[in-house]
């Protein structure tokens, strides 16, 4: 199975990569460091009335997220990341201070936009071409394998699934308790 994902590694290198994404690329992966873009966009959520349940469910869906993937799964696995295997491949960002499996970049990114979706918010179409291109952004860096991101991309649409669901039993016991 891992000559098959370096395959596909090995595949972006030899037929995408040139100067203008080796620009590009680690910019659009430091949207997901730490979810902070996901974090920010939240927040923003939070703060405003309007999108206020789109905020709530987000929240809850990167904290379910954050303890599946870096609390629980990343150290369980301990899986080693693909430079630390090919050490000739050239890294554009620093090296990761943690395991690679689960991409915790994906899956904080899915988590939010499966949260946006799932609450109707009109912004989950472009949220969604964002968390693609940090997902694949792991891939073209050399930090993941491509199971790492499957897997990613899979937990958070399970987090953001878990984050409404929590959300509507709550919102939904607090109405039939004021009704």
């Amino acid at each position: 199975m891992q000559n098959l994902e370096f395959a596909v590694l090995d595949f972006i290198q030899n037929n995408m990569a040139n100067d203008f994404w080796d620009f590009i690329m680690p910019k659009i992966t430091a949207l997901g460091n730490a979810g902070i873009l996901w974090i920010i966009l939240t927040l923003v959520f939070l703060i405003s009335k309007k999108y206020r349940p789109v905020g709530l469910v987000m929240l809850i869906a990167l904290i379910i997220d954050l303890i599946l993937c870096n609390i629980i799964l990343k150290p369980a696995v301990a899986r080693i990341r693909p430079y630390d295997i090919n050490t000739a491949f050239k890294l554009l960002i620093p090296a990761q201070p943690d395991y690679s499996f689960p991409s915790g970049h994906s899956a904080a990114s899915f988590a939010a936009v499966t949260a946006m979706y799932l609450t109707g918010c009109r912004f989950w179409k472009p949220a969604a071409v964002i968390a693609f291109a940090i997902a694949f952004s792991r891939l073209y860096l050399y930090v993941h394998f491509p199971t790492d991101v499957i897997a990613g991309i899979l937990l958070g649409i399970l987090s953001g699934i878990a984050g409404y669901k929590i959300y509507k039993k709550y919102s939904d016991s607090n109405s039939r308790k004021t009704v």
